[in-house]
């Protein structure tokens, strides 16, 4: 899509569960906090999102603060979920849940039961959001206060209904208890000042769970690729933010744990790498929700049979189609009914589309085989309850939204795709 830190207070009595530890109060000296008083602050759990930031931007060495917070905690190269795209990856980050049960299964759908409208990345009727409850709602159902700074979903009034009455047209749902709309001319700064701001409020009303997003580095990829040193310069500009957010948490003497993650990764893309579908098939049999990185079509009355013969199977060594229900099972997708029929997948750094483009096909892209390298996407946890262990292995983003939990001090979550498995041995307790 073109669309922290480490307050480092390791004290910790051996005895206690991670959970309890990460919501104990921790004793900040009186100069952080007053001249004459020493206050005493519970660790706050911070999510951050740095889109598009491939697992190893992190190895160009232009990224000091986010090096230093995976040498001080622990870090991999997290597999995204399919499609690896912002909105489907972003929503199963807080939910545990794989985008095929979520129901954000793209960054553009359609829904049988809501013929005439169309999902986008500005969508925030509930309907669409509705079947996965993400992490903020639960702790705000369970009294810890939370706040949220762009994170994908997280202005939708999640459990709502859209209503017909105006000026109200969505009736229920809960929200963090602070919340703000996207806005990509909010620069970095004012971005972590926001945070910050949250952070300085008294505990009654401080929020103890804490997302926050930057978009630049998936823009430069989109625009330049993956390989371009404009991209690296955003890498290093997001870093900078970073760097700027541990700063300032360490002025306010806030503890934090910070759980940094990217949604995919990015691939460079070429005009030399392109399927054109109406080559071999007649798109006027068929409509296209989606194409580039994937193609997602749904033939028209009574043209089924024609346009599986035409599609369905590969297109020489770079492009499969499938029927939904026949997608790779490593894949985990399919089965929801936002999917459309049918599903033509390339190879990572092709594009299939269904004419010719008008524009060259030039940068970087993101949506492919969610275990292709080029789609690893950073993960780094650091903070008072992380131990060192620095690099672990691979895993699935499903597991994020269980470590949260542990974090915040929440339940674990019945029924989610991920646990905590990759973390437990880095937990302190």
């Amino acid at each position: 899509m073109r669309w922290i830190v480490r307050a480092a207070i390791l004290v910790v009595a051996a005895s206690l569960s991670v959970q309890a530890w990460a919501s104990s109060p921790q004793s900040i000296p009186a100069s952080a906090a007053s001249p004459t008083q020493t206050e005493t602050k519970a660790p706050v759990t911070i999510l951050v999102s740095i889109d598009g930031f491939r697992a190893d931007y992190l190895d160009r060495g232009v990224t000091p603060n986010l090096s230093a917070l995976a040498a001080a905690g622990i870090s991999s190269a997290m597999r995204p979920s399919y499609p690896s795209k912002t909105f489907p990856n972003h929503w199963t980050l807080v939910t545990g849940l794989r985008p095929d049960r979520t129901g954000i299964v793209a960054n553009k759908m359609l829904d049988a039961s809501r013929p005439g409208d169309t999902f986008t990345m500005a969508s925030d009727d509930p309907f669409w959001w509705n079947a996965a409850e993400p992490i903020w709602v639960t702790a705000e159902k369970a009294g810890v206060r939370t706040a949220t700074a762009f994170w994908p979903g997280s202005n939708v009034a999640w459990g709502g209904e859209r209503s017909k009455d105006w000026p109200n047209p969505i009736t229920g749902g809960t929200r963090p208890e602070d919340w703000l709309q996207f806005n990509q001319a909010l620069t970095d700064r004012q971005r972590v000042d926001s945070v910050i701001d949250w952070l300085r409020r008294p505990a009654e009303t401080r929020p103890r769970f804490v997302t926050l997003y930057f978009d630049e580095v998936d823009t430069a990829g989109h625009e330049y690729g993956p390989d371009d040193q404009r991209t690296t310069d955003a890498v290093a500009n997001v870093d900078k933010a970073i760097g700027r957010l541990r700063e300032e948490l360490a002025k306010l003497g806030q503890p934090a744990n910070l759980v940094i993650v990217a949604d995919h990764g990015m691939a460079a893309i070429s005009q030399d790498r392109l399927i054109v579908l109406d080559r071999f098939s007649n798109s006027d049999d068929y409509d296209v929700v989606e194409d580039g990185v994937y193609a997602s079509i749904n033939p028209k009355a009574g043209k089924e049979a024609m346009v599986e013969k035409a599609l369905l199977g590969a297109h020489g060594p770079h492009l499969t189609c499938y029927r939904k229900a026949e997608v790779p099972e490593r894949l985990h997708y399919g089965r929801n009914p936002r999917v459309p029929a049918i599903l033509c997948l390339p190879d990572a750094g092709w594009t299939v589309v269904v004419h010719p483009p008008k524009h060259k096909v030039e940068g970087g892209a993101h949506g492919y085989d969610n275990d292709a390298p080029e789609m690893r996407a950073l993960f780094i946890a650091s903070g008072p309850a992380i131990k060192p262990l620095g690099r672990i292995p691979t895993f699935d983003n499903v597991d994020v939204a269980p470590l949260l939990r542990d974090l915040i001090g929440l339940a674990p979550g019945q029924g989610l795709d991920g646990d905590d498995a990759p973390f437990r041995g880095a937990l302190v307790k």
